[in-house]
């Protein structure tokens, strides 16, 4: 192990991950939750830490703006420049914050994101079963379906079965590593390249990198469709 940060790093990340292979019954992903409380009680919080002077309505402004900017075209340069380059590739499963920063990604207020590498035999797919941690500052806002209770309960317990509503069926010797994100440290997956976009420029590749992909619900893009 590299240095004592990435070492604590990776033992979050072991105390997070779940082995998960059972096929129990499972009822849709998308869940009919009512949002409405919670948007009343956002309000009354944001009315009230405006009224004590945390901070005004043009920093909710700007902080909304903001957001409006990340989205997943960000991580998808990471991942498009880890498939062309194996020493980024090196650097951004060791210490994604270095890698971001290397490419111009303004990682101020970016946590702590640990990458992890589909292969053949393995599949990440990320969860978070207490709330919705996210790494919003690469991927921009959450999918309404990750933050679902339908979502955070059945990947756990039913991974394949999610995954197969996603139209991703694995062959049942690829292993399933479900990671729950937390505050402290999210998760982005590194999926693997797809055949039949060899000798693919960075730029083209990035195209084929979804959000979904990143998450680990689904596949790269097939070049074919694209």
């Amino acid at each position: 192990m590299a240095d004592g940060k990435h070492t604590a790093r990776a033992a979050r990340h072991h105390d997070h991950v779940h082995a998960a292979h059972s096929h129990d019954a499972h009822a849709a992903i998308e869940s009919s939750e009512p949002l409405a409380e919670y948007r009343y009680l956002l309000e009354a919080i944001q009315e009230l830490l405006v009224a004590k002077g945390v901070f005004n309505a043009d920093d909710v402004r700007r902080q909304i703006e903001l957001m409006d900017t990340r989205n997943a075209a960000t991580g998808a340069r990471l991942v498009a420049r880890a498939w062309v380059d194996p020493a980024f590739k090196a650097l951004l499963l060791k210490d994604s914050r270095a890698a971001a920063s290397a490419l111009g990604i303004d990682v101020a207020d970016m946590p702590d994101v640990l990458v992890l590498e589909n292969t053949p035999t393995r599949h990440h797919v990320v969860v978070c079963t207490l709330c919705s941690c996210y790494p919003k500052a690469i991927l921009g806002m959450s999918p309404a379906w990750y933050k679902s209770a339908a979502y955070r309960a059945r990947v756990v317990k039913d991974p394949r079965g999610v995954l197969k509503e996603f139209g991703t069926e694995l062959a049942d010797d690829v292993e399933i590593r479900v990671c729950d994100s937390t505050a402290d440290l999210r998760y982005l997956v590194l999926p693997m390249r797809p055949a039949g976009a060899e000798g693919w420029s960075e730029e083209r590749l990035a195209n084929l990198v979804t959000r979904d992909s990143m998450i680990g619900v689904s596949p790269a893009a097939s070049p074919a469709a694209s």
